[in-house]
C-alpha cells in the first residue's frame, strides 16, 4: 500500500502550491500525518505534522508560510505552501504513521525559481 501525493510543480519565488496526500481506505487507525522533503545532496527532513487529535507541529524553517491540514472524509492530507523561496526547493514526501508503522508517498517534486 502506498500514499498518493499530488500538487507539486514549477512556480516562481513568492508563489504557492497546495500538495495533497491520498491515503488508501485500506490503512486504518491513522494517528499522525506528515510531511517531509529531501533537497539534492541533502538527507529527508521533515516538514509538517498533523496528529489524530489535531495538533500540528512545523519545522522552523516554514513556520507562518505552510499549512498542513487534513480531510478525514476524503482519507486525504494537504500542505498549503506559501510564499515559497528558493530554498524550499525538493521532493515533498508525504507520510502517515499507525499502529502498525510507517507508510510513506512516492514524493512529489516541488521546484521554486529565484
Amino acid at each position: 500500500v502506498q500514499l498518493q501525493a499530488s500538487g507539486g510543480g514549477l512556480v516562481e519565488t513568492g508563489g504557492s502550491l497546495r500538495l495533497s496526500c491520498y491515503a488508501p481506505g485500506s490503512i486504518r487507525g491513522i494517528k499522525i500525518r506528515a510531511w517531509y522533503r529531501q533537497s539534492p545532496g541533502n538527507q529527508r527532513e521533515f516538514v509538517a505534522s498533523i496528529t489524530a487529535g489535531g495538533m500540528v507541529t512545523y519545522a522552523d524553517s516554514v513556520k507562518g508560510r505552510f499549512t498542513i491540514s487534513r480531510d478525514i472524509a476524503k482519507n486525504t492530507h494537504y500542505l498549503q505552501m506559501n510564499t515559497l523561496r528558493p530554498e524550499d526547493t525538493a521532493v515533498y514526501y508525504c507520510n502517515i504513521g499507525n499502529h502498525l508503522g510507517e507508510t510513506w508517498g512516492l514524493g512529489t517534486l516541488v521546484t521554486v525559481s529565484s
